[in-house]
């Protein structure tokens, strides 16, 4: 199977603006934002386009999720700047953005058998009275792939497009193995 077949479902970014922002000050300049300071620090921010949440500290770091690719987390970032400009906090230096995790979805065509890829497959968890699908990590590069009998699967825990290829590959070489293992 080849990585073609995954989709990127979300990435979560961070970066840091390097400027002290009034959480406050956003929350009632902005419709767009949930503050509750005695729950959590930070403040959510949605930007409807691309769909997406940030979360804005007040140190001016930034978590961003829900987008599909970095040009959409950067079109994310750039329209939390001009926001924050309302608030007369100007940024001028780009920030640097980090990708700290993809989650994508996919497929292999193929049924498996998740209970004899538990037993063949190491760093595997599958309890399917509790979850229907087989975790199985690997180490390097880091990822966890959620796999499902049908031939579904989830993968997270990749930085970039690179190590999310390298971890389809090792997957499908490691059930190529467990599957030939058993026969």
């Amino acid at each position: 199977m080849a990585t073609s077949d995954l989709k990127v479902q979300n990435i979560v970014a961070t970066t840091s603006l390097g400027k002290e922002i009034s959480l406050t000050k956003l929350a009632r300049s902005q419709s767009n934002t949930e503050y509750n300071p005695e729950q959590f620090p930070g403040l959510v921010l949605r930007i409807d386009k691309p769909k997406s949440a940030v979360l804005v500290f007040s140190s001016g770091n930034l978590v961003c999720t829900g987008t599909k690719s970095v040009a959409q987390v950067k079109e994310v970032i750039e329209a939390v700047i001009k926001q924050i400009a309302k608030i007369g906090v100007r940024i001028t230096d780009k920030p640097k953005i980090t990708v700290q995790n993809i989650v994508a979805s996919g497929s292999i065509d193929l049924n498996l058998n998740l209970n004899l890829l538990a037993l063949q497959l190491e760093n595997t968890e599958y309890e399917p009275e509790q979850f229907p699908g087989l975790v199985y990590k690997l180490v390097e590069p880091t990822a966890t792939f959620l796999l499902f009998s049908n031939g579904k699967l989830v993968c997270t825990g990749t930085k970039n497009k690179e190590q999310l290829d390298d971890a389809m590959v090792q997957l499908n070489r490691n059930i190529k193995a467990a599957i030939k293992d058993n026969k």
